[in-house]
């Protein structure tokens, strides 16, 4: 099965100090729960595919979030590792970002601003402090920051990118902090976060599915190009420590890392990203 396509549109009015006023985001596509688990699809909305898009880590004065079905014909769609989130969190990350660049603001600091919730502040702070957010770069290498609620969990992660001249990327280092609620055994939830990050990374540098003369290209494993391990990054997982009920942690990371990712290489680059897989002809210099 392939995973579900989907379009995003978001919009926002920003005040005379650059915070949000209103914020608005209409996603469109596939609902897998009303073709696998019916009862769950209740009055046109699906829960999966506003996943960490309904409930974002920010406080926002004027929130409107909706979902509007669309099938693709003849492409079967199922659950992705990371399945609504992996979409919602890239967008949103992506946009908080854009939101900060066009109020003039510093991305770290523009998000603790539109924070109440103490559990996402403080996954957000660790991420940044452990990843020595602020400190000086080499040209075209940059850092980029994303944090999400999603799975009952709060995570954060920092990304430290490279972007060559040819518009290849080199990801460099994941610092990610999680607040999974009580910790049972740290080394999963830190194999967690290093499986789920190489998975959402080499969806978002090599996961392009292609079609020729009416075909799929990858017909097998063996097409789908995995990320190796001389081009892994160093992952480093640090863990909140929390009384709070336990949450999610599987599929979370797979989520967070490629916005950290986008927003690094917009960092290195001045360039956006706002579709995936990452196309490096839209980096190139030469």
């Amino acid at each position: 099965m392939y995973r579900p396509y989907y379009y995003d549109r978001l919009s926002a009015g920003l005040d005379a100090n650059g915070q949000p006023v209103a914020w608005t985001h209409r996603t469109a596509g596939s609902s897998i729960f009303a073709r696998y688990v019916p009862p769950l699809f209740k009055n046109g909305l699906d829960p999966d595919a506003v996943e960490a898009a309904a409930e974002t880590p920010y406080t926002f004065p004027n929130m409107h979030v909706d979902f509007v079905r669309v099938e693709p014909q003849g492409v079967p769609t199922a659950f992705w590792r990371g399945v609504g989130a992996t979409h919602n969190v890239f967008v949103v990350e992506s946009f908080i970002d854009e939101l900060a660049h066009a109020a003039k603001q510093e991305p770290l600091a523009y998000r603790k601003a539109l924070m109440t919730n103490p559990r996402a502040l403080g996954v957000l702070t660790l991420a940044a402090q452990k990843a020595d957010w602020g400190m000086p770069l080499p040209p075209r290498r940059g850092r980029g920051v994303s944090v999400q609620f999603a799975f009952g969990s709060y995570l954060s992660q920092v990304a430290e990118v490279e972007v060559a001249s040819d518009g290849s990327v080199k990801v460099h280092r994941i610092v990610c902090a999680v607040d999974c609620g009580i910790v049972i055994n740290p080394d999963t939830i830190a194999a967690q976060v290093e499986g789920g990050a190489l998975f959402g990374l080499t969806a978002a540098l090599y996961g392009a599915i292609t079609l020729k003369n009416g075909r799929v290209e990858q017909r097998s494993f063996n097409d789908c190009r995995a990320m190796g391990i001389n081009e892994a990054p160093v992952i480093e997982t640090h863990l909140v420590k929390s009384a709070e009920p336990p949450g999610g942690i599987g599929e979370a990371p797979t989520a967070a890392v490629t916005p950290a990712v986008t927003n690094a290489i917009f960092a290195a680059t001045g360039k956006r990203i706002r579709t995936l897989p990452i196309d490096p002809q839209q980096l190139r210099t030469v």
